[in-house]
């Protein structure tokens, strides 16, 4: 046996422990709801009539109820705007898109608009609130002084759901809040889904006008604060806020994990990204070796790299269940979901740094950067 690459894979899995740690969540505390800001919840939502009603129906169900709940749909072509409208929230029709525009931040920045709350929470279309949930998320925004961003728990059904495992663990630790390192290494950027910060914070840092041109505006946006020394606060979205991704078909997972993740890890603090580049490799190669040691029909060999095979199923089995609900054999078939990873990853970067445009939700977005003043 060569017990330096045993060591070595040991070494790699130890790093997973140390790029996703530990995951702090919402707390409501005591405070009480009547000391709470004017709060405006902004749906964008574009062809959501089946993830919508949830949402809402979960923001009539909350103990603290929003002031003003804002959906804004744009170029919807099924009932998301009927939808909102008979739930009796405040519902706009986006107007016609700018040029140099993408579509969720052009819908996000007319809420913040109208808006009256002092207090803003921007909510993808395919979240839901637990309960309690809005006013976890309102305690944690009053808390802060700055940005709140929730990352929501992901609840699967679907057996290619499980294929996102990979994509949510990695996302996760390579936001940096929740590294070993956290207290030294500020977020690269918020968790899209879910967005509370006060409304001067939003119009002082010019909000989703500064981003309107990035497919991957989350990211882009926490950059704007972060040069404007607005602190960011990331949190997991268990017991909180949840989500279901990409409910419908394998091809909507693969267009969505594509169309930002190669940007995503570009942004990624080279520590953070070493650490999971190896994590991950000491993954494969224990896969391999273990393979390789049922051949040789050596018993020292097999219950050695069987050990450590284990050990990174119990390990991806233990982060996955504080992100999301995913089942006990993606972890045991971890190699699976580690090379589809891998493949979307690669296809990712072909789209977003080759071919300079991404395909989502029959848009085809080019992500060519516009070298000229905003307009």
């Amino acid at each position: 046996m060569d017990f330096v690459s045993l060591i070595v894979h040991v070494v790699f899995w130890v790093l997973g422990f140390l790029f996703l740690f530990r995951i702090p969540h919402c707390d409501r505390g005591k405070r009480e709801t009547s000391s709470y800001p004017y709060v405006s919840v902004i749906i964008p939502a574009r062809n959501e009539e089946k993830s919508l009603p949830i949402l809402l129906a979960s923001l009539r169900d909350q103990h603290f109820v929003a002031s003003e709940v804002i959906t804004v749909v744009s170029q919807s072509e099924d009932r998301t705007r009927e939808i909102a409208e008979q739930a009796g929230v405040k519902t706009i029709q986006s107007e016609p898109m700018p040029e140099g525009w993408v579509g969720k931040s052009w819908a996000c920045y007319q809420g913040a608009l109208i808006a009256k709350g002092e207090l803003l929470i921007f909510l993808d279309s395919d979240t839901f609130l637990e309960r309690d949930g809005l006013e976890e998320i309102v305690a944690a925004c009053t808390k802060n002084d700055g940005v709140v961003s929730i990352q929501p728990y992901h609840r699967t059904k679907r057996l290619y759901e499980q294929l996102s495992a990979f994509f949510n663990i990695v996302m996760m630790g390579a936001m940096g809040p929740f590294t070993v390192m956290a207290g030294h290494m500020k977020p690269i950027g918020f968790f899209g889904p879910c967005i509370g910060m006060r409304k001067k914070h939003y119009f002082e840092s010019g909000g989703h006008s500064e981003v309107r041109g990035e497919v991957v505006e989350d990211l882009a946006l926490g950059e704007k604060f972060k040069r404007q020394k607005i602190s960011i606060h990331c949190y997991g979205g268990k017991g909180t806020i949840s989500f279901r991704m990409y409910p419908n078909g394998i091809r909507e997972l693969i267009d969505g994990w594509s169309k930002g993740f190669a940007t995503g890890a570009a942004k990624t603090y080279p520590p953070i990204l070493l650490a999971a580049v190896a994590w991950i490799g000491g993954g494969m190669g224990a896969t391999i070796y273990f393979v390789e040691a049922l051949f040789d029909v050596n018993t020292f060999y097999i219950l050695t790299w069987a050990s450590l095979y284990l050990a990174y199923v119990a390990q991806i089995y233990w982060m996955l269940s504080r992100i999301g609900r995913f089942k006990f054999y993606t972890a045991v078939l971890y190699p699976l979901s580690l090379l589809f990873f891998l493949i979307i990853f690669l296809r990712s970067f072909f789209v977003i740094f080759i071919r300079r445009s991404v395909r989502w939700k029959g848009v085809t977005i080019s992500v060519k950067k516009d070298k000229g003043p905003p307009k």
